[in-house]
């Protein structure tokens, strides 16, 4: 399988835009990630990190209807492409594999003080 680029951010957003699923603009995404993962997410991080998915072609956009609630402006509404769905994939097979390959030993340790 081809190799993709995605960080963990990305991955986050990604699928959070795949749990949106039809409803999934700016500030749903950001209200998501906030309450899933009790994280403060920044407009501009989520603005810069889906214009990079785009642009690798895993997410692709639309504008949606013109409200008079925003003035106007369409909501740019986010649908993750077939491309983006291989990338998602290969993230959580690289990191099941490695789950899978650490040692038991590891994951028995113990804390002392």
């Amino acid at each position: 399988m081809k190799k993709f680029s995605l960080g963990e951010f990305e991955e986050v957003v990604m699928l959070t835009v795949a749990v949106l699923h039809g409803n999934a603009y700016g500030v749903a995404i950001k209200k998501e990630i906030e309450e899933r993962l009790s994280r403060k997410v920044s407009v501009g991080a989520l603005q810069s990190a889906l214009n990079r998915l785009e642009k690798k072609g895993y997410l692709l956009s639309k504008e949606g209807e013109q409200t008079q609630e925003r003035a106007g402006r369409p909501k740019r509404y986010f649908e993750i492409t077939a491309y983006g769905k291989m990338a998602l994939e290969y993230t959580r097979n690289t990191r099941n594999n490695l789950w899978e390959d650490i040692p038991k030993i590891v994951l028995d340790l113990k804390f002392s003080k």
